[in-house]
């Protein structure tokens, strides 16, 4: 985490990429699809750009869009494509279970397998149940946190996103923070009302709320051990420590969402990384391995409060389905000590180029790193701990070097307020690739 300055300029002239392809598509999906996507951030608008690309294909490291451009992909399915694009062991075992049939409805021996393979690694995880997205694991989560407290109100913290169900669109990140939307529009107050807020890395902020009137119905404190959806604002020395003394203190419970972290920045997420044992977990992305599949679990007498052993119901046509699962399977098995010493050997070259070109070129961009998690913050602060101090960063140069990089044949998240991630099959050419147009791009905009 490192301000950096300086004075070498690089200058290039500026590519333009064919996107003929991408915008026709992109006139006809708007006839269809809601803003002619679907999920907000894919429309490009929060980096200022008129229409998305349209991606037609990726293989390891790099991405393909329809009008033939090639990028190195530093979105990753937005996190979930840790072994890179199209891995051949994970496409061997969909091919092979998809040959034995989709989707059964029925309980399968292969998501038995999966469970005990994550359970394995995350012994806090007990009991736990599939589902099909991060959104549903987080509002299954606070279900049976509030069946199990008899509890009724959620604390969460300023910037985390936790998926899109209603009483989570409050002051949230990801997509409603790039489209500047505290809220949103159909969330009823009485919902919203379950859900107060509390400052990410400010452990007085949350002890306020637990020792207010509501503080003795507050059920559970949710938050991402790595803030992932404001750019990456990892956790304050003894932050986390803090919410399980809390939440201990206080009788309620602590949920840890490792939709984005768990698998990502090790065997055991982040919770084995600082030492923190939650009461449940939600886990999605790298579990799939790009399928859709989520899970959430915990102690085994909180889940054995879920249907069928308890009065929670929750249920899922396709959760656990067998490709999904499948895929899953073959992508963990893939994650050895090997692979995360890569991956941190890897993400660190990025860190320390990125650091280089800026200091070279006299930008002023602060970049936090945790694992293979990286966020960019164009700014002259020394840190950045929360979503007020995101919010003081500048958009617009991030906007003008997301255009510059795309240009160049960097894929970088169409947003300043998501992160930029690191897979294995990221090679040492491919970074300095991408070092060598973040000089050109950052010269570009200091010239």
């Amino acid at each position: 985490m490192t301000i950096i300055q300086s004075k070498r300029v690089l200058k290039r002239k500026r590519t333009s990429l064919k996107e003929t392809k991408s915008r026709k598509m992109f006139d006809r999906a708007q006839r269809y699809l809601v803003g002619g996507v679907n999920s907000p951030v894919r429309s490009f608008k929060g980096v200022e750009r008129s229409n998305p690309l349209f991606i037609k294909k990726a293989l390891g490291s790099k991405i393909f869009d329809e009008d033939g451009n090639r990028y190195i992909d530093y979105v990753c399915s937005w996190g979930a494509s840790i072994l890179g694009g199209a891995n051949s062991r994970v496409v061997r075992a969909i091919n092979k279970a998809s040959m034995e049939g989709l989707s059964f409805g029925a309980a399968t021996n292969l998501e038995v397998e999966l469970a005990a393979a994550i359970q394995k690694s995350m012994p806090s995880l007990e009991l736990m149940r599939f589902v099909c997205s991060g959104t549903e694991a987080t509002m299954s989560a606070v279900r049976v946190a509030r069946a199990f407290s008899k509890k009724d109100k959620v604390i969460k913290f300023d910037g985390c996103y936790h998926g899109h169900s209603d009483g989570f669109l409050v002051k949230a990140g990801s997509g409603l923070a790039t489209f500047t939307i505290a809220d949103s529009a159909g969330v009823v107050p009485a919902i919203a009302g379950q859900t107060l807020v509390a400052n990410y890395n400010d452990p007085n902020s949350v002890e306020t709320l637990l020792r207010s009137e509501s503080g003795k119905n507050i059920s559970a404190i949710i938050v991402e051990p790595v803030a992932g959806n404001m750019g990456v604002v990892p956790p304050k020395r003894n932050f986390l420590q803090e919410l399980r003394k809390l939440a201990d203190d206080y009788g309620c419970l602590l949920i840890f969402d490792e939709v984005i972290t768990g698998f990502r920045l090790g065997r055991g997420g982040a919770q084995e990384i600082f030492g923190v044992k939650p009461d449940i977990t939600c886990l999605g992305k790298v579990i799939g391995g790009g399928m859709n599949i989520a899970a959430y679990g915990g102690r085994k007498e909180i889940m054995e409060l879920v249907a069928p052993l308890g009065s929670v119901y929750q249920a899922g046509t396709l959760a656990g389905n067998p490709i999904a699962v499948s895929a899953g399977l073959a992508t963990l098995e893939q994650l050895d000590s090997r692979a995360y010493r890569k991956l941190e050997a890897t993400s660190l070259k990025l860190q320390k180029g990125l650091e280089g070109v800026c200091r070279n070129s006299g930008t002023n961009m602060l970049i936090q790193r945790v694992g293979s998690m990286l966020g960019m913050f164009f700014t002259d602060q020394t840190a950045v701990d929360n979503y007020d101090q995101v919010n003081k960063c500048n958009g617009n140069k991030y906007s003008s070097f997301f255009g510059s990089m795309l240009e160049s044949g960097v894929y970088l998240p169409p947003s300043a307020f998501e992160t930029t991630f690191v897979s294995l099959a990221h090679s040492d050419v491919d970074i300095e690739e991408t070092v060598k147009s973040a000089g050109y791009s950052l010269g570009s905009a200091t010239s």
